[in-house]
């Protein structure tokens, strides 16, 4: 996945974490996905039938993951508000 960004989003070492964290949201909502499709939307629990906490744990994740993919530039509008600065071959940070 690391190297589909780099070059699709230009993401770097700086974003190294970021990238992290996003795939573990990923790796976390598919873990909770697989419950829910095992057991199901409702489980019988000590207190009757609930709700699935995998539910509520992949609904965190989503909006964890909407976070991520925001902030590293992966979705169409977010990529459209990024704007990229026009270097000049003369300037250079280290003159």
């Amino acid at each position: 996945m690391v190297p589909v960004l780099e070059v699709a989003a230009g993401i770097g070492d700086v974003n190294h974490t970021t990238v992290k964290d996003l795939c573990v949201c990923v790796a976390r909502i598919d873990q909770a996905e697989r419950d829910l499709s095992e057991r199901g939307l409702m489980v019988t629990a000590e207190r009757g039938t609930v709700k699935n906490g995998a539910a509520t744990i992949a609904a965190q994740y989503r909006t964890q993951l909407a976070r991520y993919i925001r902030e590293l530039g992966l979705s169409p509008s977010s990529r459209a508000a990024i704007t990229v600065p026009e270097f000049d071959d003369d300037d250079d940070v280290f003159d």
